[in-house]
């Protein structure tokens, strides 16, 4: 009942006033709060539904197999049954805690292709081309390997260089991508993607580098700044078309806050748009549907949804991968003793270590698909568990790949007026004939990969799928039925010229709507080449820059 009230908004006498209310402090959420209290001129509230990120296996970087599931940081999502993956309900993890999902994703830092950041400007969005953000890119990094023409040094994100640490058999991997005509790629965020090479992380000192780290804990520490946690935003206030605050519910009391500039959304591609429509902005037909009163017709307010797909090959291997270390107690203990006792191990690494991107088809102007190096296996389930701090008994490692543009498209609607009932969410995985095409092309690249020379005297058998599967069309079953999301979901509020295409404009203001932006990966005109955090990231970064020069 509450999404249904469209009374007009009044200001009791003991409600504070912020000049921005912040929603969300995910990684793009955290980066704004702390741009806009820099200079000290500006009061800023954030509000996140979720808890504290000081959690043990939140900073340790291998704990996020612990923190899958996990409803005390985790909104643990679950799409609707998707015929292009077999029926399945697929696992969509979402971070509740302060630094959202850069508190519980595996931390690979990839920029995406300068091709990407030139479609957005295509597109309309002046501003938005690769050579207008790589000094964003630049200023946001710390990384270790040094500043060079791309990379940036002393910014406020570690990126680690993890060359020196990684599991032997990450090497033959990178042999394997080079006798298959893939050139070794030192750096993927440097003057070209394509290649296999080692990942750099978002990590330091052997703790995890999330946003809420980098950016956000500095800021709580500013008087102009005020965080507030279980607060779980209900609904935007409006007079007229005018965002003027917002409502939301904390520890049982209904409450409100003032924004006397602007509201800015940052929850993310599926809260962002969840809460446009609880508040009246979206598809009119949906909102009626629920009686919630439409301030703003956009059918595009939860449309346009993509997302990276991605699927395993395991095999077991001849020699010791990280299973060994991992599985047993006693492994357990020494990694544990080495993490804790010198923040080095596998412990505080990602489970990719190495990886890269590859065309399926030479044809294609750019790398198509993104694989991932596992030196450790997870074949058996375990209920309710990321086994990845449990790996299977046996010497096992796996290789993964994931799409990085892939045609299908989705959508996240309410599914009532209700702000506390999960949205539905429908990826439409696989529904075009050109995405099932492209991983047919790839999976069979993955066995071209075990075949090549340099893991002949290290694959014992393949497990997963296993030699069963041979024909094009048990591929593509197979695919279907184990493959799910790599946890990039964006465009749910793209960018783009007008209200006819597009939920903001290039300056990230929600069209027809004053004194609200949305700032975060909702607003991707389109996916990037790969992981989307450090792209999130930027959002924050330049939409931050945009809202301090429109209020100068």
């Amino acid at each position: 009942m509450l999404a249904r009230l469209r009374l007009p908004f009044r200001a009791g006498p003991s409600m504070q006033t912020y000049d921005f209310i912040i929603v969300g402090s995910g990684s793009a959420g955290s980066v704004v709060a702390e741009k806009l209290s820099a200079s000290g001129r500006f009061s800023v509230m954030v509000l996140e539904a979720g808890g504290t990120d000081r959690r043990f296996y939140v900073q340790m970087p291998l704990g996020y197999g612990k923190t899958f599931y996990d409803p005390a940081v985790n909104w643990n999502y679950r799409t609707e049954p998707d015929p292009g993956l077999a029926g399945n309900v697929d696992h969509w993890p979402r971070g509740k805690l302060l630094g959202g999902s850069s508190s519980i994703n595996a931390m690979v830092w990839i920029r995406g292709a300068r091709e990407d950041y030139e479609d957005w400007a295509a597109a309309g969005n002046p501003g938005w081309s690769y050579d207008d953000l790589l000094p964003t890119f630049k200023a946001i990094e710390d990384n270790q390997a040094g500043a060079d023409e791309w990379r940036g040094r002393g910014g406020p994100v570690h990126v680690t260089d993890n060359t020196g640490f990684v599991h032997p058999l990450t090497h033959r991997f990178l042999q394997a991508g080079q006798e298959l005509g893939l050139p070794h790629n030192s750096d993927f965020n440097g003057a070209h993607q394509e290649g296999v090479g080692i990942y750099q992380l978002t990590t330091r000192n052997g703790r995890r580098m999330s946003a809420a780290r980098a950016f956000l804990w500095p800021a709580m520490k500013r008087r102009n700044v005020r965080v507030e946690t279980a607060a779980h935003v209900t609904r935007i206030l409006f007079e007229g078309k005018q965002a003027v605050g917002v409502e939301y519910r904390q520890n049982g009391q209904l409450k409100t806050a003032r924004a006397g500039r602007e509201v800015i959304l940052s929850g993310g591609s599926i809260n962002t748009p969840q809460l446009l429509q609880l508040s009246g902005v979206g598809p009119a037909k949906l909102l009626q549907s629920f009686d919630i009163p439409v301030l703003i017709d956009s059918g595009h307010v939860g449309a346009n949804l993509q997302d990276h797909l991605g699927i395993n090959y395991t095999w077991r291997a001849k020699q010791k991968t990280l299973n060994q270390i991992l599985r047993p107690w006693w492994g357990k203990a020494l990694v544990g003793s080495q993490y804790l006792l010198l923040r080095r191990g596998p412990l505080s690494m990602s489970m990719n270590q190495g990886g890269g991107f590859f065309r399926t088809d030479p044809a294609h102007i750019r790398p198509n698909m993104q694989l991932y190096f596992q030196a450790f296996s997870t074949v058996l389930p375990k209920p309710g568990e990321r086994p990845i701090l449990s790996p299977d008994p046996w010497p096992g490692f796996s290789i993964g790949l994931s799409n990085c543009r892939p045609s299908s498209r989705g959508e996240i609607m309410i599914r009532s007026a209700d702000p506390f009932e999960q949205p539905r969410i429908t990826p439409n995985a696989y529904s075009t004939e050109h995405d099932v095409a492209e991983m047919l092309d790839a999976v069979k690249f993955l066995r071209k990969l075990a075949a090549t020379s340099a893991f002949a005297d290290v694959i014992s058998e393949e497990v997963l799928p296993g030699p069963s599967i041979r024909d094009d069309d048990a591929l593509i079953d197979d695919f279907r039925r184990r493959s799910g999301t790599v946890y990039h979901p964006v465009s749910t509020c793209r960018m783009g010229k007008n209200g006819k295409n597009s939920v903001v404009n290039s300056r990230l203001s929600v069209h027809d709507a004053g004194n609200l932006r949305v700032i975060d990966a909702s607003i991707f005109p389109s996916n990037i080449t790969g992981n989307t955090n450090a792209a999130a990231i930027l959002t924050g970064w330049k939409g931050a820059e945009m809202v301090l020069e429109d209020h100068r």
